[in-house]
């Protein structure tokens, strides 16, 4: 649920401005138009693009939405993330770091608003839509016959089933950004991105924060010594690891909450004043009515196959509800490729894709493609470029030189098949690596590439450099010897 559907505190003048834009209380649903040439049903990032994209082609749209506009990326996901990040980093106090938080994501959801899409042409109905036949959908009273129809209903936070949790009040995602007050303390369950990205921010502000999860390492899905020095800065910002922790049951007593638990045979017990649970994601299909429409789902969301195409011809999938990918730059990009499928009969694959992703801890690890474990378990050869920061001259000049870029590229080739970055602007340095897998474009091309000087990109020209060196076989070298000391050289025959 998105913090409209929740009780809250009186809204401030920010929230109330935000509610206007993406939930506006005086909105009436319009009538439905005889029949559309598509219907799309939630308005987070993979709705909205869907819709924009149709109704910019001069499509008649349909846009549902249930909750919010925006879905979890505006109202609680990336937008109020980020900026407590950045608050967090800046040394803001937490009461004027959410107040902020507020303001900018009430300003950008102006983006997201009804009033926008309805003056883009689309039709936008708020209410829970729900699937009656492979070719309708009702929502608030009202059917929808569609000619091709795109889900685009998100996720939401996995709840565990630990004895004990349901008599207190854990906060997830979707309700940690409506905190009124710093918690002295806090424990974070979950070591994936955004419990690292909480856990350091709220140390930062000033919570007692202690970080746990089953894995025995943060970051578990990306590469080890990224998420050792990931793992570092959180000890340094005041973070307690308690990784590798098997959780049983948890209490809430005199206003704080115990984790309990084991690691091995050792039992493990943390306090906090606040739990904060990171532990995954679920697909929203309750009550979608995906059996009528003759959609076919699994544990992990609904099944699409490489065009996102449901089991149902007519209809098809985008974002946390059907992709092991879940970010919104995924969503984004899986709307662009359904919207042309469903529309002009496309046949272009989301399996295709290059997504880099990255978590936004300081420093920042960013990964797209293979890592070298990943490679390894795939039986992918690879050979490993690394080029530390120190060695990076913009690094050195800032005095930012903690992480690094590793490389790998296929075997006896320059050909990129994946990339990690660790370092504070991870996240933009690794679309480089992107740009370059995307368009088939070898490490040779981007070494080749002029660059400004000082720039952090010069990495990439470092680690061309090394590429080019190791192409220097004895044989090589031994060729090359002999035409510099040869008499016939052209340059000594003039």
């Amino acid at each position: 649920m998105s913090p409209l559907d929740t009780p809250a505190p009186p809204l401030d003048e920010a929230d109330r401005r935000l509610s206007d834009n993406v939930r506006p209380a005086e909105w009436r649903n319009p009538q439905p138009q005889p029949r559309y040439d598509l219907v799309v049903v939630g308005a987070g990032t993979g709705g909205l693009v869907s819709a924009a994209g149709a109704a910019g082609l001069g499509a008649r749209v349909a846009l549902v939405e249930r909750h919010a506009m925006g879905g979890d990326c505006l109202n609680v996901g990336c937008v109020p993330s980020k900026a407590l990040i950045a608050s967090a980093r800046n040394g803001m106090p937490f009461g004027e770091a959410m107040a902020r938080m507020r303001r900018l994501r009430a300003d950008l959801s102006a983006a997201d608003s009804v009033a926008r899409f309805a003056d883009l042409g689309v039709d936008v109905f708020l209410g829970h839509g729900r699937f009656i036949n492979p070719a309708e959908l009702e929502v608030a009273g009202q059917r929808l016959r569609f000619r091709r129809a795109i889900i685009a209903t998100g996720g939401r936070p996995a709840v565990p089933s630990w004895a004990g949790l349901a008599e207190g009040e854990y906060l997830t995602n979707e309700s940690v950004f409506s905190l009124a007050e710093l918690p002295r303390s806090m424990v974070i369950v979950g070591a994936g991105p955004i419990g690292c990205e909480m856990a350091q921010t709220f140390a930062r502000f000033g919570s007692r924060v202690t970080l746990m999860d089953l894995a025995p390492r943060v970051l578990p899905r990306d590469d080890p010594d990224a998420a050792e020095l990931v793992a570092r800065a959180l000890v340094a910002d005041g973070v307690t690891l308690e990784l590798g922790v098997r959780i049983e049951r948890v209490v809430t007593a005199g206003g704080e909450w115990i984790v309990r638990g084991h690691r091995d045979s050792a039992s493990v017990a943390a306090l906090g004043g606040a739990l904060l649970l990171a532990v995954g994601r679920m697909p929203n299909i309750e009550d979608l009515g995906v059996s009528a429409a003759g959609v076919d789902t699994e544990k992990t969301g609904i099944v699409v196959n490489d065009r996102l195409q449901t089991t149902n011809p007519r209809i098809f999938a985008v974002g946390d509800v059907c992709s092991r990918f879940q970010f919104t730059h995924a969503a984004d990009a899986q709307a662009r490729i359904a919207l042309g499928n469903a529309l002009f009969f496309g046949r272009r694959r989301h399996t295709r894709l290059v997504l880099p992703w990255c978590t936004y801890t300081a420093p920042e690890v960013a990964q797209v493609g293979l890592t070298a474990q990943a490679a390894a378990a795939g039986g992918v050869p690879i050979d490993t470029i690394a080029v530390p920061f120190d060695r990076v001259d913009r690094a050195v000049l800032e005095g930012s030189t903690t992480g690094f870029l590793r490389v790998h590229l296929r075997k006896g080739s320059d050909r990129i098949v994946g990339a990690t970055i660790v370092h504070a602007r991870a996240g933009e340095l690794i679309a480089e690596a992107a740009a370059a897998m995307t368009n088939r474009l070898g490490l040779a091309a981007l070494g080749g590439t002029v660059r400004p000087y000082p720039t952090l990109g010069d990495a990439y020209r470092k680690a061309a450099d090394v590429w080019n060196r190791n192409r220097l076989t004895p044989r090589v070298r031994g060729l090359l010897r002999w035409w510099f000391r040869s008499p016939h050289k052209s340059g000594d025959a003039r």
